[in-house]
């Protein structure tokens, strides 16, 4: 067992690659930049203090969450009163660079909603594949999970989106 101070070394250039990730299909003058993304996710796991972490994957699981929860609150702040095609959007590819459209975070965040309460182990699993940007092996360490059942519930759970989503991503 160890606290975030602890374990937060030995994770946040982790962390970095997964908040640019993150943002790497942002506008090109967003606000909020890796390292801001990182230091709020951060401020969000520390207001638990008591907390301890079982593992570095763990942490990781965890932070992924609050990454997502930082991401949807910037754009709920940032959409209020704004045009959709302002939106922060995401890929539901783990693969930078794939031919996938962009899909608006908060519509995602709303499908991801419903996809948890169907299959809650298919919805973390979006979280730490397609948001997170976690490898199938992270990601089944990180749920203490087989690799290849990460791997079926990722295709799963991304065909059930895409249809979910349809084509634009603007789908409710």
């Amino acid at each position: 067992m160890a606290s975030l101070d602890d374990l937060l070394p030995e994770v946040y250039e982790e962390l970095q690659r997964r908040a640019a990730k993150a943002l790497r299909s942002e506008r090109a003058a967003h606000t909020l930049d890796p390292t801001a993304l990182v230091h709020e996710t951060y401020l969000r796991l520390a207001q638990t203090p008591d907390y301890t972490w079982v593992s570095r994957g763990q942490l990781l699981c965890v932070a992924a969450r609050a990454m997502r929860n930082v991401l949807i609150d910037y754009a709920r702040g940032r959409n209020r009163g704004k045009r959709a095609g302002n939106a922060l959007r995401v890929t539901l590819s783990p693969d930078v660079g794939a031919p996938e459209p962009n899909v608006d975070v908060l519509v995602l965040h709303d499908a991801l909603d419903r996809l948890e309460a169907l299959d809650a182990q298919q919805a973390r699993i979006v979280e730490l594949r397609f948001l997170a940007g976690l490898t199938v092996e992270e990601t089944a360490e990180a749920l203490n999970l087989s690799p290849r059942t990460v791997k079926r519930d990722s295709m799963m759970a991304r065909a059930w989106l895409i249809r979910e989503l349809g084509t634009n991503g603007t789908r409710t």
